[in-house]
């Protein structure tokens, strides 16, 4: 990588706010309430906590405010907003997952080396409408999950690898994407007999993080 590229990759890459502080939709509260209603159903809330838990629910504003009610109630794996520390994925001999109610960042990297990734968008957040991926697969493999109304964008280097893009209104670089796309996820690849594929699913509860703010 040359010095010029270098330094815009890591521009594009610079750290920016958490999500802690983006808005929460009624629909962010409502996952939130839910989990409360059941800790409190088998035993792990009393009436009283579960009761003043749902008020800060209800009256909360960002979606840090939110994660803070459920930490003890639920493995990371199964909290209802995951708000990850980390921008970066990597997924070094090993496989790495994010899926559900995840902000996604307006540009991250990505890293399968000898592992599987797999980022499920259908549920998350976007913190842009136009979020750039670099995705680095050395015998391994980035998959990516998409709802349908967004585009996909896809351009790098791949040697002895694969990249593909699957799936409605979905399309490749170097052509524009439907009319009725609502956001692009553009995917800068580098496979060294690896695999970096996007396909669209169908639309879950899918929210962006810029039109709540």
């Amino acid at each position: 990588m040359s010095a010029g590229r270098g330094s815009e990759y890591r521009q594009d890459v610079n750290p920016r706010p958490g999500p802690h502080d983006l808005r929460a939709s009624d629909a962010d509260r409502e996952l939130v309430i839910s989990l409360l209603s059941e800790a409190a159903g088998d035993g792990r809330l009393t009436l009283s906590e579960h009761a003043e838990r749902s008020e800060q629910a209800l009256s909360a504003r960002t979606l840090g405010e939110l994660a803070r009610l459920t930490t003890d109630l639920a493995l990371p794996s199964g909290q209802p907003i995951k708000l990850y520390s980390r921008r970066s994925v990597s997924a070094i001999f090993a496989r790495e997952r994010r899926e559900g109610r995840w902000v996604v960042p307006e540009a991250f990297p990505v890293t399968a080396f000898f592992g599987d990734v797999v980022l499920d968008l259908r549920e998350a957040i976007l913190q842009s409408k136009r979020v750039t991926i670099f995705a680095t697969a050395i015998a391994g493999q980035v998959r990516l999950i998409v709802p349908e109304g967004v585009a996909v964008e896809m351009d790098g280097r791949s040697f002895f690898g694969i990249r593909s893009v699957r799936g409605r209104a979905m399309t490749t670089s170097g052509s524009s994407p439907g009319a009725a796309a609502t956001s692009v996820i553009q995917v800068r690849t580098l496979a060294l007999g690896g695999a970096v594929k996007a396909v669209t699913a169908r639309r879950s509860r899918w929210r962006l993080g810029a039109r709540r703010r």
